[in-house]
């Protein structure tokens, strides 16, 4: 696949893992920490199986991480002790994304801008709520401890024909 454009995404990239060192069954990741998104041929999104609309998937990702009425069809959470706010209830999400080959890159970039923009304005809104300060105005350390608490798990698929006419 080929991409006329001159620029491109910052993100830092998962670590890779082989997979031949897979986690054993019960480590796996449980369907219901996963938010699936995918994008076919026709650009059309498809949000945990259903069509949506691109102006809603920030909010629906939002919900999915944040999780804050410990839905159980939400991912689950965890405590962790985290500095400045103690022990926290952390997300286990996941958000999977997937496109077709032929999914048009503007397409692609903004479904990645929505999902980028959902995890940063679950830090700008806990940063504002427990720290009083915007995130960008935290100190490095304060910076790593709201990320503890909403990480960007943001999984990327090998792009392939998903369906779509």
């Amino acid at each position: 696949t080929t991409m006329d454009v001159d620029s491109g995404l910052e993100r830092r990239l998962p670590q890779w893992v082989d997979e031949s060192q897979q986690q054993d069954d019960d480590q796996q990741i449980k369907e219901r920490n996963v938010f699936v998104v995918l994008v076919n041929r026709n650009n059309d999104l498809l949000v945990e199986g259903e069509y949506a609309d691109i102006e809603n998937l920030r909010e629906r990702a939002k919900e999915f991480m944040a999780n804050p009425y410990d839905d159980e069809s939400l991912p689950e959470k965890e405590p962790m002790q985290v500095p400045y706010f103690g022990e926290v209830m952390v997300t286990k999400g996941v958000i999977s994304l997937r496109n077709d080959l032929d999914t048009k890159y503007g397409t692609y970039i903004a479904v990645q801008n929505e999902l980028v923009g959902a995890i940063n304005e679950l830090r700008e809104e806990l940063s504002q709520q427990q720290l009083g300060k915007s995130y960008n105005d935290l100190d490095k350390d304060q910076q790593d401890a709201v990320r503890d608490i909403f990480p960007s798990r943001i999984s990327e698929a090998e792009p392939k024909k998903v369906g779509g006419n």
